[in-house]
């Protein structure tokens, strides 16, 4: 008899929270990718698991070695946790473009501000000159 086994992964590929199903039977892997949209909620993920798993789509088995796996859950969701943790989400790359976005965002904040406050002098500027163009005719 042949054990089958399978495996849910979900992460944020920006912009969207993606699920890659893996199913390892016969000594080949065959995957999955489904596109959830916003982060799923683990209720939203088991519903989708009862009622959709049958119309997903693999991709034909390639070669694998199986291994057996008899590792503890709280052990693997401790190392997940220690792991996200240390090197934070994402790669080296996405993090690199976040730190670009987040200069930029300054960067565009400080020229908003001082385009504000040119504005705000320039209007200051005009009425104080109609004011005395008001009292030089007296």
């Amino acid at each position: 008899m042949d054990k089958v086994s399978g495996r849910l992964t979900v992460f944020f590929e920006e912009p969207f929270w993606v699920g890659v199903f893996e199913r390892i039977s016969e000594g080949g892997l065959s995957a999955c990718k489904v596109t959830f949209g916003a982060e799923p909620k683990d209720y939203e993920i088991y519903d989708f698991v009862l009622k959709k798993y049958g119309r997903l789509r693999f991709s034909p088995a390639v070669a694998t070695d199986v291994r057996e796996a008899g590792r503890n859950p709280k052990r693997v969701q401790r190392e997940a946790r220690k792991q996200v943790e240390s090197t934070g989400i994402g790669t080296k790359s996405q993090q690199a473009l976040k730190l670009q976005q987040e200069q930029w965002k300054t960067e565009r904040k400080n020229a908003n501000r001082e385009r504000r406050e040119a504005e705000k002098e320039r209007k200051f500027e005009l009425k104080q000159q109609k004011r005395k163009e008001k009292h030089r005719g007296r």
